[in-house]
Parts: structure tokens; C-alpha cells; sequence
């Protein structure tokens, strides 16, 4: 995703937290076609990676994508809507690996 210009890059693990995955990465996409290319290259890399086709939810228009690997759940966020949601905050349990910003 930095390749691609996300920005603050976040990856928890949620393991013994959380029990439907393993990991939650965040990153935000300045623009509606920024979030949408990073979903794509999400999914490309993902598949190279072997964690197979993810479930997505959500389009690039409304500031917020989800694909589900099942272990791994990626959210790419518009700048507003991370803001608005901070899912950082409500899962405050989970430890924090990276955070690339």
C-alpha cells in the first residue's frame, strides 16, 4: 500500500481480541480514485500472496472499503470517514505491529 501512496498505514493484530479475524489493516486513500486503485492493488498482491479472493464491501464513492481475507480484514478509508469511525479507538485492545504514516 505505500507503494501505492496510502497513507497512515496501520496493522493490529487482534488475536484473542477479536474472534471472526486475526488482523485489521487500515489505510487512507486521499481521493475516490485512490481508494480504488489500492483496493486493486490489494487484491492483486493478496492473490500473489496466496490469501486467495477477498469478500469487498463498499465502494471508492463512499469512503470506505472492506476486503475480507477472513484472517487478514483490510479497510481503506477516505480521510473523513477514518476520522469519523476511528476504528483505532474501538479496537484500542488489539496491539498496534505497524503504523506507517
Amino acid at each position: 500500500m505505500e507503494d501505492k501512496l496510502a497513507e497512515d498505514i496501520l496493522l493490529l493484530d487482534l488475536r484473542g481480541v477479536c474472534d471472526f479475524t486475526e488482523f485489521f489493516v487500515l489505510a487512507t486513500g486521499s481521493s475516490d480514485r485512490m481508494l480504488a486503485s489500492l483496493a486493486e492493488n490489494t487484491e492483486v498482491k493478496g492473490k500473489a500472496e496466496g490469501l486467495g479472493n477477498p469478500y469487498i464491501e463498499g465502494l471508492p464513492q463512499s469512503g470506505w472499503m472492506v476486503l475480507d481475507y477472513g484472517s487478514v480484514v483490510v479497510h481503506l478509508f477516505s480521510p473523513e470517514k477514518r476520522d469519523y469511525y476511528q476504528l483505532e479507538e474501538l479496537w484500542k485492545a488489539g496491539k498496534f505491529i505497524l503504523r506507517l504514516k
